[in-house]
């Protein structure tokens, strides 16, 4: 674990905010590249991600509060202000409703667009679960595996007492009081997430319909961030469902009901 990557003097270099800055310049410079292939102008790459990180960070953070609004109550200072809670389903909701503010402005085609930062969606995510592996944020469950991971400094701390204060649905039959070892589930994403990106980027080129590449990452991001949930932390809700689950149920079944009833067919270039 590595909260702080280096310092110069009195300037501290955070790993989780570093890394927020590497996904976002690598989306930008990938997503300039495919506008100028496009043939539009530069600019509105820049102005879609600075919106993306606005709302996203936003959004993350106040579904981070509303998630946990019980520890909130406790300490509305230190969750408003702390720095983990940037939650990627909240990002999602608020860097959309960013990014739709800009094409809206600058009348351009949404479905369309949508197709373009697909596949940047889940790139931007992997890169940004580094951050949480390297500030021991968004841990999984406890686990005897011989890849578990403990977070001594973590937000917060991978302790017994810690999963009994904060997780007190999480089993934890079989393990010891004191430091204990959790499911690495950053690193499972970002693994998955990487494939995710490879798999969409290499068929951007391909799409015969409008939508059909973004309606295919919500499926499967979707089916990730549900499968990943039942190892995470996260409170059960509905049908013992988490609130990521219910949401990434719904990501599901947009785009399901987006490959089925296609929006419209792509321009067709002289």
């Amino acid at each position: 674990m590595m909260p702080i990557l280096f310092e110069i003097g009195p300037i501290k270099i955070y790993s989780f905010g570093f890394m927020l800055v590497v996904a976002f310049y690598t989306c930008y410079y990938l997503l300039q590249k495919d506008m100028k292939r496009l043939g539009y102008e530069a600019k509105i790459a820049s102005d879609m991600i600075f919106a993306a990180a606005v709302g996203g960070i936003l959004g993350s953070k106040i579904y981070y509060l509303i998630e946990h609004f019980d520890r909130v109550i406790d300490d509305p200072f230190g969750m408003i202000f702390s720095g983990s809670g940037l939650v990627f389903l909240g990002g999602l909701m608020g860097g959309t409703l960013g990014v739709t503010i800009v094409l809206r402005k600058n009348n351009l085609p949404w479905i369309k667009f949508a197709d373009i930062v697909a596949p940047l969606l889940i790139l931007g995510y992997a890169i940004g679960r580094v951050g949480c592996f390297l500030v021991g944020d968004d841990y999984g469950v406890p686990t005897h595996l011989p890849w578990g991971v403990s977070f001594e400094n973590g937000l917060p701390p991978t302790t017994y007492r810690i999963f009994e204060s904060y997780y007190p649905w999480v089993d934890l039959t079989g393990f010891e009081p004191g430091l204990l070892t959790v499911h690495p589930t950053q690193l499972y994403e970002v693994s998955i997430g990487l494939a995710i990106f490879a798999f969409l980027w290499n068929r951007r080129t391909k799409i015969k319909v409008f939508g059909s590449l973004f309606f295919t990452y919500l499926i499967i991001a979707g089916i990730e961030r549900f499968s990943i949930e039942f190892i995470r932390t996260n409170n059960h809700f509905i049908f013992d469902l988490t609130g990521a689950q219910l949401i990434s149920i719904g990501m599901i079944i947009m785009g399901t009901v987006g490959l089925l009833r296609p929006v419209s067919k792509p321009e067709i270039k002289p």
